[in-house]
């Protein structure tokens, strides 16, 4: 396994009534295990206008992670576990990327 940064671009689509702000719940009591293994949050944004292409998401956000075992750690651990279904509440739809720098 690579020591090289990761970076996952996530798209989200969330649920009507509510979605948003069950989704800030999910983010608030993951971000503390995201941190223990590393995970920064770089920059969030919402899609205003496609102007090439389509895409409707509500959500764009790229996190960074030291590495793949890093992250690979933040999904199996039970603190994350136990607050997964208020993702899965908050969201119709999700697209998770894994990315690299192209430097």
């Amino acid at each position: 396994m690579s020591d090289t940064p990761i970076y996952m671009l996530n798209v989200l689509w969330f649920q009507p009534d509510g979605g948003a702000a069950r989704y800030r719940e999910y983010l608030k009591a993951s971000w503390p295990v995201a941190k223990k293994y590393g995970g920064e949050k770089l920059e969030s944004y919402i899609p205003e206008a496609n102007v090439i292409g389509e895409l409707d998401a509500d959500l764009i956000f790229m996190v960074r992670w030291p590495d793949q075992s890093s992250f690979d750690g933040f999904i199996a651990d039970p603190e994350f576990q136990a607050v997964r279904p208020l993702r899965e509440a908050a969201i119709t739809n999700s697209l998770l990327i894994r990315c690299r720098r192209d430097d």
